[in-house]
């Protein structure tokens, strides 16, 4: 039964959709079977895991209950995939009926015994999609930039969290916090960082290993191509690396049991 993981910050630009895509290669490679959910109306993910465009059925069709899920799945050359589109911009307005927030929950329910593990990439807000995500997923990772706007974002993702545990999902777990595109050599950066440890600490969110920037990833997600055979020597690939071995390989073995 797969275990579900969703990406989250509230600001756009921190590294959800590369975090999603990366992980996903990375999991897939050591053996285990990888549901990528692109839940973005922006669709990046769908983008970088090389969807079709034309034609194909999305996680919004599967949302507004006119596809079961497993018609939805693409079967794309890096890892499976329920894509996105700029449909998913109007659910707010859309889909307003009761439990709206289990939307996602349940279609997915009927995927987890074919999957070890879903990855969710989330939109950066903290609207009704994200709390769908919330609400399917048994983890959560917030990626996050070196900046104040950053760190401030995190006193409102975790009063979501809290809300959605309360009233949805009350096995919700913050897997933890990570830096992307991060610098150490960046004085204004490792004050960040020190910041970060005592927000988080406020939180109980984990700190987890920081993640390096890299251009080698930005073009292979350019290019649609796996950055683990474009790039596969990448220091960003490597941070990557080490964060599934801390936290894929110890506590979320695809055998565990919840």
């Amino acid at each position: 039964m797969a275990k579900t993981i969703v990406l989250s910050n509230q600001k756009g630009g921190v590294g959800k959709t590369t975090s999603a895509y990366v992980l996903a290669l990375l999991l897939q490679e050591r053996g285990a079977r990888v549901l990528a959910v692109d839940l973005d109306p922006q669709g990046n993910l769908s983008f970088c895991l090389g969807s079709e465009k034309e034609g194909i059925a999305t996680i919004y069709d599967v949302l507004k209950g006119e596809l079961k899920a497993r018609y939805a799945v693409q079967k794309s050359t890096l890892v499976d995939l329920l894509a996105a589109n700029i449909l998913l911009s109007g659910i707010e307005l859309e889909f307003t009926g009761a439990r709206r927030e289990f939307l996602l929950s349940k279609q997915l329910e009927t995927l987890k015994p074919y999957y070890d593990y879903i990855i969710i990439d989330s939109p950066p807000a903290l609207g009704i999609l994200t709390v769908n995500a919330f609400t399917a997923a048994d983890y959560v990772l917030v990626p996050m930039l070196s900046d104040i706007f950053s760190l401030q974002g995190i006193t409102q993702l975790d009063e979501t969290i809290r809300q959605v545990r309360a009233h949805c999902n009350p096995r919700l777990e913050v897997l933890g916090v990570f830096l992307t595109q991060h610098s150490r050599k960046n004085a204004f950066s490792l004050e960040v960082e020190g910041t970060l440890e005592m927000v988080a600490s406020d939180f109980q969110m984990p700190v987890l290993p920081s993640i390096r920037k890299s251009m080698a990833l930005r073009e292979a997600e350019a290019l649609q191509q796996s950055v683990l055979e474009y790039a596969p020597t990448c220091f960003t690939v490597q941070d990557y690396d080490s964060l599934v071995d801390e936290l894929f390989l110890g506590r979320l073995r695809p055998d565990d049991k919840k």
